[in-house]
């Protein structure tokens, strides 16, 4: 996906590894590869699962404690992307597979190894009265000169219009089913040390009683290593009505945890 985009972009295989920007320019360096820093988690300060301390309305408490226990009974709970749903956006942020920016004058894209690219216009654009819904949502960002001296030092977004459903993470704390969450970015170099990155992410959504603020960071690594990555590939996870089945190394469909239903069979012949 990362290659498709860098070819429409009218990048050759030569300027694949991002150069830092040109002498003078007044954006900052946010070339090279970054790599997220911490656990796979959402806020890297806390621990896992319900050590996260998610502001969850009760409603939603109890969608997230369910997704806990279906997990650990084998199930998939409300991690979607094992049936190759979009991560989506926050999600998508808190990827342990590299990522890159190509920053333009109009727009900043944002490239994964493993995801759907980001596209933040930056040309002074608002949002649309009518947006078509989609997993990334509709990002419209400003640069900013926070010191003052002639030089962009920071990426302000705002992303709005999804559709789901997503979650924050793996673990499956989930956003709410309106999709009218409302995601806020900042995104600047880290003053000790630039081959740091911050992503300062606040989400807003109607599961959560407050907007919940984490600082993902990520460190650059320049010497790049890019793999290849799709979900479809070797999936073994297969969705047959409102039940996850797993398909072994034979190629019969198992149970996931112990239980489960087998899947309707009415239109299969059945042997008496």
């Amino acid at each position: 996906m990362r290659w498709a985009l860098l070819a429409l972009l009218g990048l050759s295989s030569a300027s694949w590894a991002s150069p830092p920007p040109a002498a003078g320019s007044k954006y900052p360096d946010f070339s090279g590869q970054w790599i997220l820093q911490g656990p796979y988690v959402w806020d890297p300060s806390k621990p896992k699962e319900l050590g996260q301390q998610v502001p969850y309305t009760p409603e939603y408490q109890k969608v997230f404690e369910a997704s806990l226990a279906d997990q650990a009974e084998g199930g998939t709970g409300n991690d979607y992307h094992v049936f190759c749903v979009p991560f989506g956006m926050p999600r998508m942020m808190g990827t342990p597979f590299p990522m890159e920016f190509v920053v333009l004058p109009e727009r900043t894209y944002l490239l994964f190894e493993d995801a759907m690219p980001r596209r933040v216009y930056t040309d002074g654009r608002g949002f649309p009265a009518a947006m078509e819904p989609a997993f990334n949502g509709h990002s419209i960002g400003s640069w900013v000169d926070r010191d003052g001296d002639g030089r962009f030092d920071e990426l302000r977004v705002e992303t709005r219009g999804f559709k789901g459903p997503r979650a924050f993470e793996a673990s499956g704390m989930p956003l709410h089913s309106d999709n009218e969450t409302v995601i806020q970015e900042r995104f600047f170099l880290d003053k000790k040390n630039s081959d740091v990155l911050h992503d300062e992410i606040t989400v807003i959504d109607h599961a959560l009683t407050r907007p919940w603020t984490v600082d993902k960071r990520y460190r650059r690594r320049r010497d790049e290593r890019w793999l290849d990555d799709d979900c479809e590939q070797d999936n073994a996870h297969v969705r047959i009505g409102s039940q996850g089945y797993f398909l072994s190394a034979d190629g019969l469909l198992m149970p996931t945890k112990k239980g489960q239903p087998p899947p309707d069979l009415r239109y299969f012949k059945q042997e008496k």
